[in-house]
């Protein structure tokens, strides 16, 4: 197999951005798919969030394996919920751990949930969520300090904060940068200017596509810094995409009805007490619905539930541990095309989304974190090189599958227990 592998993750990139039709404004996409193999549509997990996914396309395990359930953590009483940023949260083995025992070296680029990892050359995914942090101070403490000191030095000019496509120019930089000076055995990139501007202008707006073939320049440059570091023939390309996304105009806000039954109240700052017996925690198209163990009206909770006309299904604790979701959560409610969950209880059950307010918190032309088996809801992967068939298509894989292809490009084995299985068809 191939001495090095480079990972990249283009976030809500869906089965359909690589169609005919949108691969000819992707040269860099287009050749590699031409030259290598293309599974065009892979199944995702639920829910279908950033940060639950990163964990499956690195460990081959589901959520309810791996620990990250969600993006966020329960924190009913603050405005700003903390994410799953640090390492420690992942219940299971992860690749760059992997490849961390057998010697191989490892970075990372905004990588979900690698925060104070073992990963060598880290820039981690968090942001500054207390008044007393500040962003840069936070960044080097979860990262690796001095790798990210030079980096920040060299191409600190190109970001704006989190803005994009500033921040995806800013990681693209580094990477670059990175596969050349250091030549990682294992590098992982995560680039998320398109997931940002579905959100704020909707899955097929101009504005995403747009974002699409700046991410195509991206992976552009980063095949050429491996060309560049004469690395490019001993490296696997794996393309992805960690989940789709779809249109919304309505927000659902459950705790709303929580508080009117009187199962949890507000603070004088009019976030949820700690003291909830039912709470339900966004993941955007989904919600998980937590209930204390001395809960009592289970029955007329369902029963409420399955009233409201924007809710499409509700799953039961059996459906949620046979999909791989959360054991602990009581329910999971999906909602209907073009509505999505919010944590708040300060406003109606059901609102229209104010076009004015789209870019603030919770307002979204564009949503994901719904079943994966919604229509026209899958993502895509492609692998390209040295041992990677030319000019090959496979209909249908899953994410579980993604960990120990990767694994066997490298010459590592995952655990033998992970959900997951190896996609040889991809191979010579």
């Amino acid at each position: 197999m191939s001495k090095k592998l480079v990972i990249i993750s283009l976030d809500a990139l869906g089965s359909d951005d690589l169609s005919t039709a949108h691969l000819k404004l992707l040269p860099n996409l287009r050749h590699l798919i031409q030259t290598g193999t293309h599974i065009q549509e892979i199944d995702p997990i639920l829910p279908t969030l950033t940060y639950p996914s990163h964990t499956t396309i690195i460990t081959g395990n589901y959520p309810n394996k791996h620990g990250i359930v969600n993006n966020v953590k329960i924190q009913s009483n603050r405005q700003s919920p903390d994410w799953f940023w640090y390492r420690k949260a992942v219940k299971s083995q992860p690749l760059y751990d992997i490849a961390k025992a057998h010697h191989l070296t490892t970075a990372a680029f905004l990588w979900p949930v690698t925060a104070r990892s073992s990963i060598d050359y880290n820039i981690a995914e968090i942001f500054s969520n207390r008044i007393w942090n500040n962003q840069v101070m936070v960044s080097l403490w979860a990262s690796s300090p001095l790798f990210v000191a030079r980096l920040n030095a060299k191409y600190g000019k190109l970001r704006r904060g989190i803005r994009q496509p500033y921040l995806d120019a800013f990681i693209s930089a580094c990477a670059v940068d990175t596969l050349k000076r250091k030549k990682p055995d294992l590098t992982l990139i995560h680039l998320v200017d398109m997931d940002a501007h579905r959100h704020r202008y909707g899955v097929r707006s101009d504005q995403a596509y747009q974002a699409l073939q700046r991410l195509d320049q991206h992976v552009g440059a980063i095949v050429q810094a491996t060309k560049d570091a004469h690395t490019y023939h001993d490296t696997t390309f794996a393309i992805l995409g960690d989940h789709y996304q779809i249109d919304v105009d309505h927000m659902i806000r459950l705790n709303t009805l929580f508080k009117e039954q009187g199962w949890l109240h507000l603070t004088n700052k009019q976030t949820i007490a700690k003291d909830w017996q039912v709470f339900a925690n966004s993941c955007d198209g989904t919600t998980y619905i937590y209930t204390r163990p001395d809960f009592k009206d289970s029955a007329q909770l369902n029963d409420l539930l399955a009233t409201l006309p924007a809710v499409a299904r509700i799953y039961p604790p059996e459906e949620l541990i046979q999909d791989g979701a959360d054991p602990a959560a009581a329910f999971m409610c999906e909602a209907k095309r073009g509505y999505y969950f919010i944590n708040d209880a300060t406003g109606p059950v059901v609102e229209a989304v104010n076009p004015d307010e789209i870019g603030q918190p919770d307002r979204y032309r564009g949503v994901h974190g719904y079943s994966p088996f919604q229509k026209d809801y899958k993502t895509t992967l492609l692998f390209n090189g040295p041992e990677i068939k030319r000019n090959h298509k496979i209909a249908n894989a899953r994410l579980i599958d993604e960990a120990p292809t990767f694994a066997k490009i490298l010459g590592l084995s995952m655990p033998q227990d992970i959900d997951g299985q190896t996609l040889t068809d991809i191979f010579k």
